[in-house]
């Protein structure tokens, strides 16, 4: 429990949510019953002793009179917060023939003043100071000059009034500051949902574009083993070695992965070398391993004093090759396959990976599409674009386009 909770009293109820106390209007607090029970003590008091100055020179039924309708108007208070306008109203008029009501007409003029809007306050300010001026001639005090009952009347009135708008401005202060205080925190948890997801997503990707690649490459020379079962020793030794050799760059490629997850706050680079566009050989020349038949055609300007393809950039270009390898093999295994590389600085990066259309029918490749979507978001996110589909000339296209600052 914390301390607010603790101290939860002492606030008053308007500050209490209506949820919380699973109510529509919150109940009084114990603050609001010491209040409540104060100004009903008080009004007591002030009827009491309006109720004692005129005792000397009224009669016998106009004692019983203010005496009952100062009690009613004391208990009456106990509806000030339910019922404040309607309660200073009535209270208002009873005090034009009960000067003992007088000390229950301030206390409803304050609840009003602290719960409604200025243009009510004023309208029934006015009717207070109407019905003080009335009732100095409705039941005048010989022992006190009317003008000065009229402006102490007005006086008590307006500072009454005053303090209540001042409660009320306090109080609309303190919401606004809890109503930031709620927005700010909402929208704390938004961003940090949004960082999350985005989070998750970056992980999709990368799990996707490392262990994709990785995984075919198992696929296919699982597949050849089993089609040729009486291949040569020799060739059936190099499809087992590319196997543990893949098996273990997935493996490693995953503990990367699972790596960053467990290390919150770094960069997500890793211990191992990430891939870039230099190391994009190595990537085709492990495709030609498992049988591929690739043509890498890299046109990247690399003159003396031209600034280098960014480390993100690179990256990026690296995985959009990497997953359309992928796919070629997966979709139209066979083919030869092009990889164009090409850009200069302030023009960009263009990747570019084609495959002509399979001889024959291909066996069904489950999948789900997601390879491509990551792909799109990662060059989007990188400041670039990417397409991909059918090619004019027959087969494939996978092309994009990356940002290269000059």
């Amino acid at each position: 429990m914390t301390r607010t909770e603790r101290q939860r009293w002492l606030f008053p109820s308007h500050l209490v949510a209506p949820g919380e106390s699973g109510a529509a209007r919150p109940r009084r607090t114990v603050r609001d019953w010491i209040v409540d029970t104060s100004l009903f003590l008080l009004a007591a008091l002030v009827g009491l002793i309006a109720a004692d100055a005129g005792a000397e020179y009224s009669s016998e039924p106009v004692i019983l009179f203010d005496q009952i309708a100062g009690a009613a108007a004391c208990c009456a208070l106990w509806l000030r917060r339910r019922w404040p306008v309607g309660l200073a109203v009535g209270l208002s008029l009873l005090s034009v023939v009960a000067p003992v009501a007088g000390g229950a007409v301030l206390a409803s003029l304050f609840s009003v003043a602290v719960r409604r809007p200025f243009r009510e306050v004023a309208w029934i300010g006015a009717l207070a100071v109407a019905a003080s001026t009335v009732q100095v001639f409705v039941r005048p005090d010989p022992t006190l000059n009317a003008g000065i009952a009229v402006v102490l009347g007005f006086v008590l009135i307006l500072l009454v009034t005053a303090w209540g708008m001042l409660v009320r401005s306090r109080r609309q202060l303190v919401e606004a500051l809890r109503e930031r205080a709620r927005r700010a925190e909402a929208e704390a948890e938004l961003r940090a949902a949004q960082a999350q997801r985005l989070a998750r997503e970056a992980i999709a990707r990368e799990m996707h574009d490392v262990l994709a690649h990785r995984l075919t490459l198992l696929s296919v020379h699982a597949g050849a083993l089993d089609f040729r079962p009486d291949a040569p020793p020799e060739q059936i030794a190099r499809a087992a070695g590319v196997i543990r050799d893949s098996a273990h760059e997935a493996l490693q490629d995953l503990r990367e992965i699972i790596g960053v997850l467990r290390a919150p706050g770094e960069n997500g680079d890793g211990d191992r070398p990430q891939p870039t566009l230099a190391t994009l050989d190595a990537l085709v020349a492990e495709s030609r391993e498992a049988g591929a038949d690739i043509v890498l055609e890299l046109d990247v300007d690399t003159a003396e004093g031209a600034p280098a393809v960014p480390a993100s950039t690179g990256r990026t270009a690296y995985r959009i090759a990497q997953e359309g390898l992928t796919n070629c093999r997966k979709h139209a295994p066979g083919t030869k396959v092009t990889v164009t590389v090409s850009g200069r600085p302030g023009e960009g990066l263009d990747v570019t990976v084609h495959n002509p259309a399979p001889a024959g029918p291909v066996p069904h490749v489950p999948g789900s599409g997601q390879g491509l979507i990551g792909l799109t978001e990662r060059a989007a996110l990188a400041g670039g674009r990417l397409e991909h589909g059918p090619a004019p000339g027959g087969g494939f296209a996978l092309h994009a386009w990356l940002p290269w600052p000059s």
